[in-house]
């Protein structure tokens, strides 16, 4: 395997999150998940773009979320690869994000995975609405103007 091992630091990021929704509110949470997909996780193999946070009974679940397994360990140990992992959360926390998904059009959304200073693996969450065409565009026509306002004083 010719992956580095990853034991602080950033692990995924959803880029398109940031693009696609209007970002209001973000929360910290942990993850439940066995030893095999902490491992993978660990060497990057995992891929968080599909992420979205759905609610089951009185929890909360991160579903669509693909963790592959180690190539050297397949044959060990089986475990599926984008199944809902439930998240870690405080009850309050809890009730408070079921609250919010209830407005209409609100979605959960991972934005990045990391593991913190103790080793943990945490998942920075995004509470926030779909943007439409129109929206996207405005995003698109700021970076370019950005990027030119960047070259422009560069210049001088």
């Amino acid at each position: 395997m010719t992956r580095n091992l990853i034991k602080f630091g950033q692990v995924a990021e959803n880029r398109k999150a940031r693009f696609n929704y209007l970002i209001e509110d973000t929360i910290e949470a942990g993850l439940s998940m066995t030893g095999a997909e902490i491992k993978s996780v660990r060497y990057g193999l995992i891929t968080i773009v599909d992420g979205f946070v759905q609610k089951r009974g009185d929890n909360l679940f991160l579903a669509g979320v693909e963790i592959q397994k180690l190539p050297t360990a397949a044959r060990i140990v089986n475990f599926d690869e984008r199944r809902p992992r439930q998240l870690l959360l405080h009850r309050g926390q809890i009730n408070r994000m079921i609250g919010r998904l209830q407005d209409k059009g609100a979605t959960i959304v991972p934005l990045k995975m990391y593991f913190n200073n103790r080793g943990k693996l945490k998942v920075l969450l995004g509470i926030g609405h779909g943007k439409q065409r129109i929206d996207k565009r405005e995003t698109i026509k700021q970076r370019e103007w950005d990027r030119n306002k960047s070259r422009i004083m560069k210049g001088k």
